[in-house]
């Protein structure tokens, strides 16, 4: 009953596709513009920084939870929650 499942065909494909998802068109054109008016280069520094530390492991623990469960999103949601998942 095991369907093959599609695979990347590299890790970088992966990656990109993932942090496009994640960040969105509209984020990357106004950011930098609303930076560069402000003069906000120390702030950019910050941010950059802020976002590697918290959305890297975010993001390791997704796919992590999605290698151990062999299921979708939903579905790993579902066999963590448990029971609770009637309610959510």
């Amino acid at each position: 009953m095991n369907s093959p499942r599609d695979q990347w065909s590299s890790s970088v494909g992966f990656v990109l596709a993932a942090a496009g998802s994640a960040i969105g068109l509209g984020n990357l054109w106004k950011f930098p513009f609303i930076t560069w008016e402000n003069e906000g280069g120390a702030f950019v520094l910050v941010y950059l920084l802020c976002i590697a530390a918290v959305g890297l492991p975010i993001m390791m623990a997704e796919v992590l939870i999605g290698r151990k469960t062999q299921k979708s999103a939903v579905g790993a949601l579902k066999e963590a929650v448990g029971p609770i998942w009637g309610i959510v």
